[in-house]
């Protein structure tokens, strides 16, 4: 493999690849990128997100309860990498920033304040996600 090649998929020097925008909910050029192009590849995997963020926030605006936080921190940082996947950048954002409040801060209101906000940017990319499937 050519250097060139291996940087452009990513086994050499650190390369990553560019990370999703953040100025809109879900970034296609990013995952037009992900996918190759191929429409049907990014319908099903908008769709996929769709639910699975919408069942992750269920999950975490569940109550709070002693010794919860490591698992509200596997499945923020498990949507993280969806939302990255797909181009959803705010909610991968929200998602590290809700990750981060787990374990930095130890105020219930902080944490429930990151967590709306992480919610908003699930609400706000399933919604585009659903609108770019129903369009095509």
């Amino acid at each position: 493999m050519s250097m060139q090649a291996a940087r452009q998929f990513g086994t050499r020097d650190g390369y990553k690849p560019p990370a999703p925008a953040t100025d809109r909910p879900i970034d296609l050029v990013h995952l037009s990128r992900q996918t190759l192009g191929d429409r049907a590849l990014e319908m099903e995997l908008l769709s996929l997100f769709e639910r699975q963020a919408a069942q992750a926030i269920e999950r975490l605006q569940q109550p709070n309860g002693n010794g919860e936080r490591r698992w509200r921190h596997d499945l923020a940082h498990t949507l993280k990498g969806s939302a990255r996947a797909v181009g959803a950048g705010r909610v991968a954002a929200a998602a590290q920033s809700y990750e981060e409040a787990l374990f930095s801060s130890t105020s219930e209101t902080e944490i429930a304040v990151v967590l709306a906000e992480l919610a908003a940017a699930v609400e706000e990319a399933r919604k585009a996600a659903l609108e770019f499937v129903s369009e095509a």
